[in-house]
């Protein structure tokens, strides 16, 4: 027998490489063949339950990282509430109406003009189950678990029929109106827009300064002044039909370069700067109340603007008089109802002006500028032109520049709930506090919700007109438009005429020839999305209204978040989620936002081919997705870094309990060695923040707290000296014994802890347990314990630790001296003060074996001796010397008193003893 044999050195089929390309794809069809998130929900199924409703994606090309990361983070908390005493289940779902879908279609050759609206859509249709079905296995293959084949989707029958009935509850409650006011509207998109479509990049604008001449000056100014205005939108001044001024601010009258000029005396200087004006004199002031009623010529059509007062208007830019459009501004539009001015958009909805506005027919707003300034200068009234970069609304789709333009449109009217929405913010738990500020404030300055779509692909507004275009919206006739779309899909809207989608015999007042049309617009998006509260919340029997949790990108503040709460207080009186939890945006490593221009684009699919969806799990459980949040192909390979020593680490553990049965061979917490139970109670500490950390969200948390308890806790300390018992002792010591005893309980409790974050590998993992349970995602959680001696002990081991801290040092400079090379090779000298001793002395432990050194000398600090070799530390002094004699063939430490076998062999008295009682025969070789 040779002396190798005799050591402790087990095998195990763990792999060390985790392969997780090709084995997670094989593990998740195990999962479905086990019907294992199934096994789960019945496990659960009399628990108290925690719904995460799903905010859906858009149906719309490949997953991208973003994706990932929001599928995951939410993942992680339902599997985490699912093995924590919660019946969670998930059910995902898909937003698939609205523009991006027709483009996608028109981009691939459809001739929408070719077919009926009807074809149209179901071309749409088809169209959308194909990206979601994509998407459906892309975020299946990141291993997120629901009820994959039974998602909600804002396109089926059933849900479009709840979406109907939302909208009829509002109508019942008088929250939905037609009107004519200028809204955001998309002469890219030819839509209206909702305040949630809008983003804002910088554009190139004319900044001009024009001269209106008073016509009237109701004898408080002379005919020969002029009102300066200024504007950025020369296009809007063919629909100005007043100008305001601010009602308690002073207008002085000022003579300059031979003309009289009305503007606001706080701001006359900086004017008089822009527009270089010379000798300036002030003719008169005047209350700016005073000017009500006056009216002057517009500057190019022969019409009069009249002067009225507005509170909007500001002393903060311009000249405080401000050019006003009521059909090309809200504020203009607000002020111009209270003087009955008509609402002029002499735009149509490709943004080419139209007949209403003389001499610019069929020219394109922006296009317009230049022949409007013309036009200007030629009057004598263009006092100023240059050009500034500022930012300006655009189309979140297309990108393009969007525009204020006064349509008949659909509107909820915001205003009639506003506070009972404000009210139903405070009672919601927002899990970032400036998320409640945030929303509240956008609920508080929002105008009345468009909800109308000049599109084909989406729920048409069920809404229908009488012979003299009165609108005609009734509860019977909401719920009969309901139960027709339950059964035919919202198709049947176009498919049919308007006497097909009445009740039989349906008669109304404003139709006594029995004649109705239909609205022909579709429904905002996100009333579609904001509708899935009751679409899905309230009609699914395992869901539950409210939600407990709506987790999303920070952008959904102006997007899902608000338009579900608006509906939901709309119908519920409540909001529709118990909590909210924002994410922060995916950008490149160097914090750029990603775009395939630019080349900064991390594909999940790729990523997962490369190096396996847990990676993609654990770098997300590594960020602060509470904020911007960066990925990169080196930010990965330095999560795979951790992922590997996660994995190595716990092979070494699962390698060394091979020949250990726990049921077996386990040792009781209160017979386990001070150490044992030290990194019992360091372990306890792990599960009990980890644990925190889930319950706080704070995935980032969890990453560090595992990877520190595996580092430091386990690898670098309790294992490290490990070897020297696993491998050297008896089979069955008692040392060796506990030690696996603590091995075991520490690989079955992080493989939980682990589960939500990284479940391939966790169920690999759990295959080399002896468990109950088949599959750790069908087991609980750990919980924390209860030690009556965690206090005490905590606080020996962590001065004892500082120690070791200082006694590595030592052994760090004596290897640098070269004094050792190894730590084995060292003879180490304590001289301790006296609460040093009584820590070592409380220990009860193996201290040589701990410092893994070949001798350890404990002596009192006052017999320190004039060494410069000796480190000086606080209450003690090191001393690392080369331990003389013989290196123990079996166990490699140096000691003295070596037994000889041979000329090059030699054991120490414990490997001997060892031998001599186990395997007799090795010594008998020699």
């Amino acid at each position: 027998m040779e002396m190798k044999e005799t050591l402790n050195l087990l095998k195990t089929k763990f792999p060390m490489r985790a392969n997780l390309p090709n084995k997670e794809p094989e593990r998740q069809q195990e999962w479905k063949e086990q019907d294992i998130y199934g096994q789960r929900q019945e496990l659960n199924k009399d628990k108290p339950s925690f719904i995460l409703h799903d905010g859906p994606p858009y149906a719309n090309g490949n997953i991208h990282i973003g994706h990932a990361l929001n599928k995951i983070s939410k993942d992680i908390i339902v599997r985490y509430k699912s093995m924590s005493g919660f019946r969670s289940p998930y059910v995902p779902g898909w937003d698939t109406h609205g523009l991006p879908i027709e483009q996608a279609l028109t981009n691939t050759g459809v001739d929408r003009k070719s077919m009926s609206v009807a074809e149209f859509r179901k071309l749409c249709e088809d169209y959308a189950w194909k990206q979601i079905n994509k998407q459906r296995d892309d975020f299946k293959r990141l291993g997120v678990a629901g009820e994959w084949d039974n998602p909600y989707v804002t396109l089926t029958k059933d849900y479009e029929a709840e979406q109907i009935r939302v909208f009829g509850k509002m109508a019942e409650k008088g929250y939905i109106y037609r009107g004519l006011k200028p809204i955001y509207w998309s002469p890219s998109s030819e839509s209206a827009l909702a305040e949630a479509e809008i983003e804002y990049h910088d554009v190139r604008s004319p900044n001009i300064y024009v001269a209106f001449n008073v016509n009237d000056g109701k004898s408080v100014l002379d005919n020969d002044t002029s009102f300066v205005i200024w504007t950025t939108t020369p296009w809007t001044l063919p629909a100005n039909l007043a100008i305001a001024v601010k009602p308690d601010a002073t207008y002085g009258v000022y003579e300059a370069d031979g003309r009289k000029f009305v503007v606001a005396a706080e701001l006359a200087d900086k004017v008089a700067e822009t527009l270089e004006w010379n000798e300036v004199k002030l003719v008169k002031e005047i209350p700016g109340k005073d000017l009500e009623g006056i009216t002057a010529s517009h500057p190019f059509y022969d019409r009069d603007s009249l002067l009225i007062l507005g509170d909007h208007v500001t002393l903060e830019d311009g000249t405080g008089l401000v050019h006003t459009a009521p059909g090309h501004g809200e504020d203009d539009y607000i002020v111009c109802q209270n003087y009955d001015l008509p609402v002029l958009s002499p735009v149509d909805g490709k943004g080419l002006f139209t007949d209403e506005a003389p001499g610019l027919e069929g020219i394109f707003y922006d296009k317009a500028n230049k022949t409007i300034t013309e036009w200007l200068d030629e009057n004598n009234a263009l006092l100023k032109l240059d050009f500034f970069t500022h930012s300006y609304p655009h189309d979140w789709r297309t990108k393009k520049p969007v525009i204020f333009r006064a349509t008949p449109q659909w509107f909820a009217s915001i205003k009639d709930f506003r506070q009972d929405i404000l009210e139903a913010v405070e009672e919601v738990d927002w899990l970032q506090p400036w998320g409640m500020q945030r929303i509240y404030n956008m609920v508080r300055d929002r105008g009345d919700w468009v909800i109308s779509r000049q599109r084909a692909w989406g729920v048409p507004l069920p809404i229908f007109y009488g012979e003299n275009g009165e609108p005609i919206i009734t509860p019977e006739l909401t719920e009969h438009v309901a139960e027709l779309f339950a059964e035919h899909g919202s198709n049947v809207w176009f498919e049919r005429e308007a006497k097909d989608l009445l009740p039989d015999g349906f008669e109304h007042p404003s139709s006594p020839n029995g004649q109705f049309e239909k609205e022909t617009d579709i429904m905002d998006v996100w009333f579609d999305s904001g509708s899935s509260h009751h679409a899905v919340l309230r009609q699914r029997d395992n869901l539950e209204f409210p939600a407990d949790m709506y987790l999303e990108g920070s952008d959904q503040y102006r997007g899902w978040f608000n338009s579900s709460l608006t509906t939901s207080v709309a119908i519920n009186g409540v909001p529709p989620y118990k909590s909210v939890l924002s994410q922060g945006m995916v950008l490149d490593g160097a914090g750029k936002k990603m775009s395939k221009s630019i080349g900064n684009v991390i594909d999940p699919n790729k990523v997962i081919k490369q190096m396996g969806a847990d990676l993609i799990r654990l770098w997300v459980s590594s960020v602060d997705t509470q904020a911007d949040v960066r990925v990169s192909m080196d930010i990965l390979k330095q999560v795979s870094e951790v992922y590997r020593k996660i994995r190595n680490t716990i092979r070494f553990l699962i390698q060394n309990t091979e020949d250990f049965d726990f049921n077996k061979d386990g040792i009781a917490y209160e017979d386990l060695r001070p150490v044992d139970q030290y990194l019992m109670n360091k372990l306890n500490l792990t599960v009990e923040h980890v644990i925190d950390g889930y319950e706080r969200y704070n995935f980032s948390d969890i990453f560090k707290e595992i990877n520190h308890f595996l580092t430091l806790d386990v690898s670098n300390f309790y294992a490290n000296f490990a070897k020297d018992i696993l491998y050297i002792d008896a089979p069955e010591a008692y040392d060796r014994r506990a030690m696996q005893t603590v091995f075991y309980h520490i690989v079955r409790d992080l493989t939980k802890l682990l589960t939500p974050i990284l479940p391939h590998t966790a169920e690999e993992i759990w295959s080399y347990l002896e468990e109950e349970e088949s599959y750790v995602q069908l087991a609980e959680f750990p919980e924390v314990k209860e030690y009556d001696n965690s206090k005490e002990l905590l606080d020996q081991w962590s001065r004892f630790m500082s120690l070791r801290d200082n006694v590595l040092k030592a052994n760090e400079v004596a290897r640098e001296n070269k004094i050792i090379g190894k730590d084995f090779e060292a003879k180490t000298t304590i001289y301790a003060s006296q609460s040093v001793k009584n820590l070592l002395d409380s220990l009860n432990s193996d201290i040589r074996q701990i410092l893994i050194a070949s001798e350890i000398n404990i002596k009192d600090l006052e017999e320190k001796p004039e060494d410069e070799r000796i480190l000086d530390f606080e209450n003690v002094s090191i001393l690392v010397e080369r331990m003389q004699g013989d290196v123990c063939t079996r166990c490699r430490i140096t000691t003295e008193y070596s037994i000889k076998l041979s000329e090059d062999e030699y054991l120490c008295q414990r490997c001997h003893d060892i031998c001599e009682e186990h395997y007799p025969e090795v010594l008998n070789n020699n």
